[in-house]
Protein backbone atom coordinates (compact mmCIF):
# COMPACT_ATOMS: atom_id res chain seq x y z
CA UNK A 1 0.00 0.00 0.00
CA UNK A 2 1.22 3.54 -0.76
CA UNK A 3 2.67 5.27 2.28
CA UNK A 4 0.43 8.30 1.87
CA UNK A 5 -2.57 5.98 1.91
CA UNK A 6 -1.44 4.61 5.27
CA UNK A 7 -1.21 8.17 6.62
CA UNK A 8 -4.72 8.88 5.30
CA UNK A 9 -6.10 5.82 7.11
CA UNK A 10 -4.95 7.19 10.47
CA UNK A 11 -5.88 10.75 9.57
CA UNK A 12 -9.45 9.55 9.08
CA UNK A 13 -9.49 7.82 12.46
CA UNK A 14 -9.22 4.23 11.27
CA UNK A 15 -7.03 1.55 12.82
CA UNK A 16 -3.88 0.24 11.16
CA UNK A 17 -3.37 -3.48 10.69
CA UNK A 18 -0.23 -5.10 12.04
CA UNK A 19 1.14 -5.47 8.53
CA UNK A 20 0.56 -1.77 7.83
CA UNK A 21 2.41 -0.77 11.01
CA UNK A 22 5.34 -3.01 10.05
CA UNK A 23 5.40 -1.38 6.62
CA UNK A 24 5.44 2.10 8.12
CA UNK A 25 8.25 1.34 10.58
CA UNK A 26 10.34 -0.25 7.83
CA UNK A 27 9.80 2.88 5.72
CA UNK A 28 10.85 5.06 8.66
CA UNK A 29 14.01 3.00 9.15
CA UNK A 30 15.16 2.88 5.52
CA UNK A 31 14.25 6.51 4.77
CA UNK A 32 11.62 5.79 2.14
CA UNK A 33 9.14 7.73 4.31
CA UNK A 34 10.20 11.36 3.90
CA UNK A 35 10.42 13.83 6.78
CA UNK A 36 7.30 15.67 5.57
CA UNK A 37 5.34 12.42 5.50
CA UNK A 38 6.80 11.40 8.85
CA UNK A 39 5.65 14.69 10.37
CA UNK A 40 2.15 14.14 8.96
CA UNK A 41 2.11 10.61 10.35
CA UNK A 42 3.13 11.81 13.82
CA UNK A 43 0.42 14.48 13.77
CA UNK A 44 -2.21 11.98 12.67
CA UNK A 45 -1.31 9.70 15.59
CA UNK A 46 -1.25 12.71 17.93
CA UNK A 47 -4.84 13.62 17.06
CA UNK A 48 -6.35 10.20 16.41
CA UNK A 49 -4.39 8.07 18.86
CA UNK A 50 -3.73 4.34 18.69
CA UNK A 51 -5.59 1.41 20.23
CA UNK A 52 -3.76 -0.98 22.56
CA UNK A 53 -3.23 -3.54 19.78
CA UNK A 54 -1.77 -0.86 17.49
CA UNK A 55 0.44 0.51 20.29
CA UNK A 56 1.84 -2.93 21.08
CA UNK A 57 2.51 -3.72 17.41
CA UNK A 58 4.20 -0.32 16.93
CA UNK A 59 6.34 -0.95 20.02
CA UNK A 60 7.42 -4.37 18.76
CA UNK A 61 8.17 -2.98 15.30
CA UNK A 62 10.27 -0.19 16.84
CA UNK A 63 12.12 -2.75 18.96
CA UNK A 64 12.77 -4.98 15.95
CA UNK A 65 13.82 -2.15 13.60
CA UNK A 66 17.44 -2.67 14.68
CA UNK A 67 19.49 -4.98 16.85
CA UNK A 68 17.78 -6.86 19.67
CA UNK A 69 20.37 -7.95 22.20
CA UNK A 70 20.77 -11.69 22.69
CA UNK A 71 22.49 -12.96 25.80
CA UNK A 72 24.25 -16.31 26.33
CA UNK A 73 22.39 -19.01 28.21
CA UNK A 74 25.17 -19.27 30.78
CA UNK A 75 24.64 -15.70 32.01
CA UNK A 76 24.36 -16.09 35.79
CA UNK A 77 21.21 -14.16 36.72
CA UNK A 78 18.20 -12.52 35.09
CA UNK A 79 18.30 -9.36 32.97
CA UNK A 80 16.34 -6.39 34.28
CA UNK A 81 16.31 -2.62 33.80
CA UNK A 82 14.60 0.56 34.96
CA UNK A 83 13.34 3.56 33.00
CA UNK A 84 12.42 6.97 34.41
CA UNK A 85 10.31 9.54 32.60
CA UNK A 86 12.70 12.21 33.90
CA UNK A 87 12.89 14.62 36.79
CA UNK A 88 15.07 17.14 38.61
CA UNK A 89 17.96 15.60 40.55
CA UNK A 90 17.05 12.13 39.30
CA UNK A 91 20.29 10.19 39.61
CA UNK A 92 18.57 6.94 40.63
CA UNK A 93 20.06 4.95 37.73
CA UNK A 94 23.57 5.36 39.16
CA UNK A 95 22.44 3.72 42.39
CA UNK A 96 19.93 1.23 41.03
CA UNK A 97 22.13 -0.50 38.44
CA UNK A 98 24.96 -1.44 40.83
CA UNK A 99 22.52 -2.21 43.66
CA UNK A 100 20.51 -4.68 41.56
CA UNK A 101 23.75 -6.23 40.27
CA UNK A 102 24.93 -6.75 43.86
CA UNK A 103 21.78 -8.81 44.43
CA UNK A 104 22.25 -11.17 41.49
CA UNK A 105 20.68 -9.27 38.58
CA UNK A 106 22.28 -8.21 35.29
CA UNK A 107 21.45 -4.66 34.22
CA UNK A 108 22.23 -3.70 30.57
CA UNK A 109 21.01 -0.12 31.05
CA UNK A 110 20.75 1.99 27.91
CA UNK A 111 20.13 5.59 28.93
CA UNK A 112 19.67 8.97 27.33
CA UNK A 113 20.73 12.58 27.59
CA UNK A 114 18.76 15.33 29.28
CA UNK A 115 15.50 16.54 27.75
CA UNK A 116 14.15 20.02 28.43
CA UNK A 117 14.41 20.90 32.11
CA UNK A 118 15.35 17.37 33.24
CA UNK A 119 18.85 15.96 33.48
CA UNK A 120 19.99 12.83 31.66
CA UNK A 121 21.97 9.87 32.98
CA UNK A 122 24.47 10.07 30.11
CA UNK A 123 25.18 13.73 30.88
CA UNK A 124 25.97 12.77 34.47
CA UNK A 125 28.33 9.98 33.39
CA UNK A 126 30.02 12.35 30.95
CA UNK A 127 31.42 14.25 33.97
CA UNK A 128 33.61 11.22 34.78
CA UNK A 129 36.94 11.42 32.86
CA UNK A 130 37.52 8.51 30.51
CA UNK A 131 34.10 6.90 30.92
CA UNK A 132 32.99 5.38 27.60
CA UNK A 133 29.25 5.77 27.23
CA UNK A 134 29.39 4.23 23.74
CA UNK A 135 31.73 1.25 24.11
CA UNK A 136 32.21 -1.44 21.50
CA UNK A 137 29.64 -4.26 21.84
CA UNK A 138 32.11 -6.75 23.35
CA UNK A 139 33.17 -4.35 26.10
CA UNK A 140 29.53 -3.63 26.91
CA UNK A 141 28.69 -7.32 27.10
CA UNK A 142 31.77 -8.02 29.21
CA UNK A 143 30.77 -5.36 31.73
CA UNK A 144 27.24 -6.80 32.00
CA UNK A 145 28.57 -10.35 32.28
CA UNK A 146 31.41 -9.72 34.75
CA UNK A 147 30.29 -6.68 36.74
CA UNK A 148 26.54 -7.19 36.41
CA UNK A 149 25.82 -3.65 35.18
CA UNK A 150 26.76 -1.32 32.35
CA UNK A 151 25.13 2.07 31.74
CA UNK A 152 25.64 3.25 28.17
CA UNK A 153 23.97 5.33 25.45
CA UNK A 154 21.76 4.26 22.57
CA UNK A 155 23.79 3.05 19.61
CA UNK A 156 22.85 3.71 15.99
CA UNK A 157 21.83 0.07 15.57
CA UNK A 158 19.38 0.04 18.50
CA UNK A 159 15.78 1.00 17.57
CA UNK A 160 16.83 3.26 14.65
CA UNK A 161 13.20 3.89 13.68
CA UNK A 162 12.58 5.50 17.06
CA UNK A 163 15.61 7.77 16.74
CA UNK A 164 14.34 9.15 13.43
CA UNK A 165 10.70 9.44 14.53
CA UNK A 166 11.66 11.19 17.76
CA UNK A 167 13.68 13.82 15.89
CA UNK A 168 10.60 14.67 13.82
CA UNK A 169 8.29 14.64 16.85
CA UNK A 170 10.60 17.11 18.58
CA UNK A 171 10.03 19.74 15.84
CA UNK A 172 6.35 19.04 15.16
CA UNK A 173 4.96 19.47 18.72
CA UNK A 174 4.00 15.79 18.94
CA UNK A 175 6.44 14.68 21.64
CA UNK A 176 3.61 14.28 24.18
CA UNK A 177 1.57 11.81 22.09
CA UNK A 178 0.94 8.97 24.55
CA UNK A 179 1.19 6.01 22.14
CA UNK A 180 4.35 7.48 20.59
CA UNK A 181 5.84 8.01 24.06
CA UNK A 182 5.09 4.38 24.92
CA UNK A 183 6.52 2.99 21.68
CA UNK A 184 9.62 5.19 22.01
CA UNK A 185 10.40 4.21 25.61
CA UNK A 186 9.65 0.51 25.24
CA UNK A 187 11.09 0.11 21.75
CA UNK A 188 14.54 0.94 23.14
CA UNK A 189 14.22 -0.83 26.50
CA UNK A 190 12.81 -4.08 25.14
CA UNK A 191 15.62 -4.23 22.58
CA UNK A 192 17.93 -4.91 25.55
CA UNK A 193 16.61 -8.48 25.74
CA UNK A 194 15.19 -8.12 29.25
CA UNK A 195 13.47 -10.57 31.57
CA UNK A 196 11.73 -7.71 33.38
CA UNK A 197 11.34 -3.93 33.40
CA UNK A 198 10.47 -1.40 36.12
CA UNK A 199 9.19 2.06 35.17
CA UNK A 200 9.42 5.23 37.24
CA UNK A 201 6.66 7.51 35.96
CA UNK A 202 6.86 10.94 37.56
CA UNK A 203 4.11 13.46 38.14
CA UNK A 204 4.09 16.94 39.64
CA UNK A 205 5.64 20.30 38.77
CA UNK A 206 9.04 18.87 37.83
CA UNK A 207 7.71 16.09 35.60
CA UNK A 208 7.06 16.15 31.88
CA UNK A 209 3.56 14.84 32.61
CA UNK A 210 2.55 17.02 35.56
CA UNK A 211 -1.10 15.92 35.75
CA UNK A 212 -1.48 12.85 38.03
CA UNK A 213 -4.29 11.27 35.99
CA UNK A 214 -2.35 11.57 32.75
CA UNK A 215 0.78 10.20 34.41
CA UNK A 216 -1.15 7.24 35.81
CA UNK A 217 -2.63 6.52 32.37
CA UNK A 218 0.88 6.60 30.89
CA UNK A 219 2.14 4.21 33.58
CA UNK A 220 -0.75 1.79 33.01
CA UNK A 221 -0.23 1.88 29.25
CA UNK A 222 3.51 1.29 29.55
CA UNK A 223 3.00 -1.69 31.86
CA UNK A 224 0.24 -3.25 29.76
CA UNK A 225 2.10 -2.72 26.46
CA UNK A 226 5.36 -4.15 27.80
CA UNK A 227 3.58 -7.26 29.05
CA UNK A 228 1.68 -7.66 25.79
CA UNK A 229 5.04 -7.43 23.99
CA UNK A 230 6.36 -10.28 26.14
CA UNK A 231 8.34 -8.50 28.88
CA UNK A 232 6.94 -8.42 32.45
CA UNK A 233 6.76 -4.87 33.78
CA UNK A 234 5.57 -2.83 36.71
CA UNK A 235 5.55 0.92 37.37
CA UNK A 236 5.85 3.29 40.28
CA UNK A 237 4.01 6.60 40.08
CA UNK A 238 6.31 9.01 41.94
CA UNK A 239 6.20 12.56 43.25
CA UNK A 240 8.23 15.25 41.44
CA UNK A 241 6.75 18.24 43.30
CA UNK A 242 9.95 18.61 45.32
CA UNK A 243 13.64 17.83 44.82
CA UNK A 244 14.50 14.17 44.59
CA UNK A 245 18.11 14.89 45.56
CA UNK A 246 19.75 17.77 47.41
CA UNK A 247 21.56 18.64 44.18
CA UNK A 248 20.64 19.46 40.58
CA UNK A 249 23.44 19.54 38.03
CA UNK A 250 25.52 16.79 36.51
CA UNK A 251 28.75 16.63 38.52
CA UNK A 252 26.93 17.66 41.70
CA UNK A 253 24.48 14.79 41.34
CA UNK A 254 27.30 12.32 40.70
CA UNK A 255 29.01 13.61 43.86
CA UNK A 256 25.81 13.02 45.86
CA UNK A 257 25.61 9.45 44.53
CA UNK A 258 29.25 8.83 45.49
CA UNK A 259 28.61 10.20 48.98
CA UNK A 260 25.70 7.78 49.39
CA UNK A 261 27.64 4.80 48.07
CA UNK A 262 30.64 5.53 50.30
CA UNK A 263 28.56 6.16 53.42
CA UNK A 264 29.50 9.84 53.71
CA UNK A 265 25.80 10.66 53.23
CA UNK A 266 22.87 8.65 54.57
CA UNK A 267 19.21 8.38 53.67
CA UNK A 268 17.17 10.97 51.79
CA UNK A 269 14.67 10.85 48.96
CA UNK A 270 17.18 9.79 46.30
CA UNK A 271 18.24 6.80 48.39
CA UNK A 272 14.65 5.94 49.33
CA UNK A 273 13.30 5.96 45.79
CA UNK A 274 16.30 4.03 44.46
CA UNK A 275 15.70 1.39 47.16
CA UNK A 276 11.99 1.10 46.25
CA UNK A 277 12.67 0.83 42.51
CA UNK A 278 15.42 -1.74 42.95
CA UNK A 279 13.16 -3.81 45.20
CA UNK A 280 10.60 -3.90 42.39
CA UNK A 281 13.32 -5.03 39.98
CA UNK A 282 14.30 -7.94 42.21
CA UNK A 283 10.68 -9.02 42.55
CA UNK A 284 9.78 -8.86 38.88
CA UNK A 285 12.60 -11.22 37.85
CA UNK A 286 12.14 -13.62 40.76
CA UNK A 287 15.19 -12.70 42.85
CA UNK A 288 12.88 -11.94 45.79
CA UNK A 289 9.49 -13.41 46.69
CA UNK A 290 7.99 -10.17 47.98
CA UNK A 291 8.80 -6.57 48.86
CA UNK A 292 9.97 -7.31 52.40
CA UNK A 293 12.36 -10.01 51.18
CA UNK A 294 13.67 -7.69 48.46
CA UNK A 295 14.29 -4.83 50.89
CA UNK A 296 16.08 -7.14 53.31
CA UNK A 297 18.33 -8.39 50.50
CA UNK A 298 19.06 -4.83 49.37
CA UNK A 299 19.87 -3.64 52.89
CA UNK A 300 22.31 -6.51 53.44
CA UNK A 301 24.10 -5.73 50.19
CA UNK A 302 24.25 -2.02 51.05
CA UNK A 303 25.66 -2.66 54.53
CA UNK A 304 28.42 -4.79 52.99
CA UNK A 305 29.32 -2.02 50.53
CA UNK A 306 28.57 -4.17 47.50
CA UNK A 307 26.75 -1.52 45.39
CA UNK A 308 29.75 0.80 45.79
CA UNK A 309 32.10 -1.99 44.73
CA UNK A 310 29.99 -2.76 41.64
CA UNK A 311 29.77 0.92 40.73
CA UNK A 312 33.55 1.32 40.96
CA UNK A 313 34.13 -1.77 38.82
CA UNK A 314 31.63 -0.56 36.19
CA UNK A 315 33.34 2.83 35.96
CA UNK A 316 36.78 1.24 35.58
CA UNK A 317 35.60 -1.45 33.11
CA UNK A 318 34.14 1.26 30.88
CA UNK A 319 37.28 3.39 30.91
CA UNK A 320 36.91 5.61 33.98
CA UNK A 321 39.31 6.12 36.91
CA UNK A 322 39.83 3.50 39.61
CA UNK A 323 39.76 6.00 42.50
CA UNK A 324 36.53 7.89 41.77
CA UNK A 325 34.84 6.72 44.99
CA UNK A 326 37.80 7.54 47.21
CA UNK A 327 38.85 10.86 45.62
CA UNK A 328 35.81 12.36 43.83
CA UNK A 329 36.83 15.94 44.63
CA UNK A 330 40.04 15.53 42.65
CA UNK A 331 38.27 14.02 39.64
CA UNK A 332 34.87 15.67 39.17
CA UNK A 333 34.75 19.22 37.76
CA UNK A 334 33.92 22.10 40.11
CA UNK A 335 32.47 25.51 39.31
CA UNK A 336 34.60 28.60 40.07
CA UNK A 337 31.73 30.55 41.68
CA UNK A 338 29.78 29.06 44.61
CA UNK A 339 27.41 31.30 46.52
CA UNK A 340 24.25 30.94 48.63
CA UNK A 341 20.87 32.26 47.56
CA UNK A 342 18.55 33.46 50.32
CA UNK A 343 14.79 33.88 50.29
CA UNK A 344 13.33 37.37 50.30
CA UNK A 345 11.95 36.87 53.79
CA UNK A 346 11.73 33.99 56.23
CA UNK A 347 9.33 31.14 56.84
CA UNK A 348 8.58 27.54 55.98
CA UNK A 349 8.93 26.37 52.39
CA UNK A 350 5.41 25.64 51.16
CA UNK A 351 5.85 24.70 47.50
CA UNK A 352 8.60 24.59 44.91
CA UNK A 353 8.22 24.99 41.16
CA UNK A 354 10.52 22.14 40.19
CA UNK A 355 10.22 22.86 36.49
CA UNK A 356 11.61 26.36 37.17
CA UNK A 357 14.40 24.84 39.28
CA UNK A 358 15.29 22.55 36.39
CA UNK A 359 15.37 25.42 33.92
CA UNK A 360 17.61 27.36 36.32
CA UNK A 361 20.23 24.62 35.93
CA UNK A 362 19.79 24.71 32.15
CA UNK A 363 20.26 28.52 32.14
CA UNK A 364 23.48 28.10 34.12
CA UNK A 365 24.75 25.89 31.30
CA UNK A 366 23.98 22.54 32.91
CA UNK A 367 21.50 21.51 30.21
CA UNK A 368 20.64 22.12 26.58
CA UNK A 369 18.28 24.72 25.18
CA UNK A 370 19.17 23.43 21.68
CA UNK A 371 20.29 19.97 20.69
CA UNK A 372 23.74 21.25 19.70
CA UNK A 373 24.43 23.15 22.94
CA UNK A 374 27.46 22.05 24.98
CA UNK A 375 26.94 21.26 28.66
CA UNK A 376 28.94 22.70 31.54
CA UNK A 377 29.21 19.67 33.86
CA UNK A 378 30.20 21.67 36.97
CA UNK A 379 27.29 24.10 37.31
CA UNK A 380 24.03 23.62 39.17
CA UNK A 381 22.50 23.80 42.64
CA UNK A 382 23.37 22.06 45.88
CA UNK A 383 21.91 21.98 49.39
CA UNK A 384 18.45 22.50 47.94
CA UNK A 385 15.71 23.02 50.49
CA UNK A 386 12.50 21.00 50.37
CA UNK A 387 8.95 21.76 51.51
CA UNK A 388 8.65 22.02 55.28
CA UNK A 389 12.15 23.39 55.87
CA UNK A 390 12.63 26.81 57.43
CA UNK A 391 14.62 29.45 55.58
CA UNK A 392 15.90 32.79 56.86
CA UNK A 393 19.05 34.91 56.84
CA UNK A 394 21.06 31.98 58.18
CA UNK A 395 19.48 29.19 56.12
CA UNK A 396 19.65 29.65 52.32
CA UNK A 397 17.42 28.14 49.66
CA UNK A 398 20.41 26.57 47.92
CA UNK A 399 24.03 27.00 46.95
CA UNK A 400 24.54 28.14 43.36
CA UNK A 401 27.48 26.70 41.41
CA UNK A 402 28.12 28.98 38.44
CA UNK A 403 30.70 29.90 35.84
CA UNK A 404 30.49 33.66 36.62
CA UNK A 405 29.08 36.12 39.16
CA UNK A 406 26.51 37.33 36.63
CA UNK A 407 25.30 33.77 36.01
CA UNK A 408 25.00 33.22 39.77
CA UNK A 409 23.01 36.43 40.23
CA UNK A 410 20.55 35.50 37.46
CA UNK A 411 20.14 32.01 38.91
CA UNK A 412 19.46 33.46 42.38
CA UNK A 413 16.48 35.40 41.04
CA UNK A 414 15.08 32.28 39.39
CA UNK A 415 15.43 30.18 42.55
CA UNK A 416 13.79 32.86 44.70
CA UNK A 417 10.84 33.04 42.30
CA UNK A 418 10.43 29.25 42.32
CA UNK A 419 9.96 28.91 46.09
CA UNK A 420 6.84 29.96 48.01
CA UNK A 421 7.03 30.52 51.77
CA UNK A 422 4.41 30.47 54.51
CA UNK A 423 3.91 29.97 58.24
CA UNK A 424 2.04 26.66 58.31
CA UNK A 425 3.87 23.33 57.79
CA UNK A 426 2.81 21.93 54.41
CA UNK A 427 1.32 18.47 53.96
CA UNK A 428 4.13 15.96 53.47
CA UNK A 429 3.21 14.15 50.26
CA UNK A 430 4.46 10.56 49.85
CA UNK A 431 7.33 9.90 47.47
CA UNK A 432 5.78 6.80 45.88
CA UNK A 433 2.15 7.58 45.06
CA UNK A 434 1.14 4.22 43.60
CA UNK A 435 2.50 0.89 42.40
CA UNK A 436 0.96 -0.12 39.08
CA UNK A 437 0.90 -3.71 37.88
CA UNK A 438 -0.62 -4.89 34.61
CA UNK A 439 -3.77 -3.02 33.68
CA UNK A 440 -5.76 -3.89 30.55
CA UNK A 441 -5.93 -1.06 28.03
CA UNK A 442 -8.92 -1.51 25.76
CA UNK A 443 -9.19 -0.37 22.18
Amino acid sequence: MLLQELIRIKRDGQAWTGQQIDQLVEAISDGSLGDDQLGALAMAVYWRGLGSTETTRLTCAMRDSGDVLRWPGDLQGPLVDKHSTGGVGDATSLLIGPWAAACGAHVPMISGRGLGHTGGTLDKLATIPGYQAFPDPERFRRAVREVGVAIIGQTKDLAPADRRLYAVRDVTATVDSLPLIVASILGKKLAEGLDGLVLDVKTGSGAFMADPQQAQHLAETLVATSRQAGTPATALLTNMDQPLATTAGNALEVMEVLELLSGRRRGGRLYSLSRSLTAQMLQIVGLAENRDAALEQLDRAWQRGEPAERFGRMIHTLGGPTDLLSHPGRILPQAPVIRPVYAQGSGLVQTMDMRAIGWTVVALGGGRQRATDPIDPAVGLSELVRPGQRVDDDHPLALIHARSDDDAAAAALRVQAAVRLGDVPPVDEPLVLRVIDSEPCGD
